[in-house]
């Protein structure tokens, strides 16, 4: 959170919820452009509420998500694979050239270039030779695989992805490794929810460690300190499920509708 680099979206006294509990607590700071950040803290500590909030996807009891020369609507996000539909008949390579959505619409066909460009894609993630492939039969590793070669196709400023690498193999978390490190490399903004704290040391640099509210957020060497991840646990633990939304708002000129 601490840097130089123009912010790519900021995160303003936010508060998010579910039915006017919340679940996430006047949450400020920004992720700057081109940064890889792992979010980080234990279960239940509002981490994919977190993803939600920030993709519009739930509104905010109070605050709100800005976002720099990009919009949700220009950013890959990637759920959970347990929220994805496995059983819907559809090949990998059709899957895959949904991320060419902003180019093709709903019902242009692919042209050569473009179905090159999914052809291209699968190769890159591991799996040529398999686009005509119904996704049913695919494993956790290789289904995994597929919808990061969506998002290499979305061409997206901003990535957003919720434990991507939960339930599957070694060596598939260390290929999709090396596919997000090229996309950080091309400057796109990263954000990753993320349960194993030493891939997170290994590979991001910077860490938001989150408990409901904001515990520790800059670089991964001095947020994932000992200190640190004790008081996450304290404040997980002491949390309140029925709690009521805190008083603490927004000044009302930085308020949104």
């Amino acid at each position: 959170m601490t840097t130089d680099r123009a912010a790519a979206l900021s995160l303003h006294d936010l508060t998010l919820g579910y039915e006017r509990h919340p679940a996430v607590h006047h949450v400020s700071g920004h992720f700057a452009t081109g940064s890889l950040t792992a979010v980080v803290g234990p279960n239940g500590a509002g981490k994919s509420t977190l993803l939600k909030g920030i993709m519009g996807f739930l509104r905010p009891l109070a605050g709100h998500v800005e976002w720099h020369n990009a919009t949700p609507r220009q950013a890959a996000y990637l759920p959970q694979q347990a929220e994805l539909e496995r059983d819907f008949p559809m090949t990998v390579a059709e899957v895959v050239a949904l991320g060419l959505w902003r180019i093709l619409g709903i019902w242009r066909p692919l042209t050569t270039t473009l179905h090159q460009r999914v052809q291209e894609a699968l190769s890159i993630v591991g799996l040529a030779g398999l686009a005509r492939r119904e996704i049913g039969s695919l494993s956790g590793g290789q289904f995994q695989r597929m919808l990061f070669a969506r998002v290499i196709l979305q061409d997206a400023p901003v990535i957003l992805l919720d434990e991507p690498f939960t339930a599957i193999d070694h060596r598939t978390t260390e290929d999709l490794l090396a596919v997000l490190e090229r996309l950080h490399q091309e400057g796109r903004t990263v954000l990753a929810v993320l349960h194993d704290f030493e891939l997170v040391r290994r590979h991001f640099p910077e860490t938001l460690l989150i408990a409901r509210e904001t515990v520790a957020w800059g670089s991964t060497a001095e947020t994932l300190t000992p200190a640190a991840l004790e008081r996450a646990q304290a404040l997980q633990e002491a949390w309140n499920e029925q709690a009521h939304v805190c008083g603490r708002t927004l000044p009302r000129t930085q308020a949104r509708p």
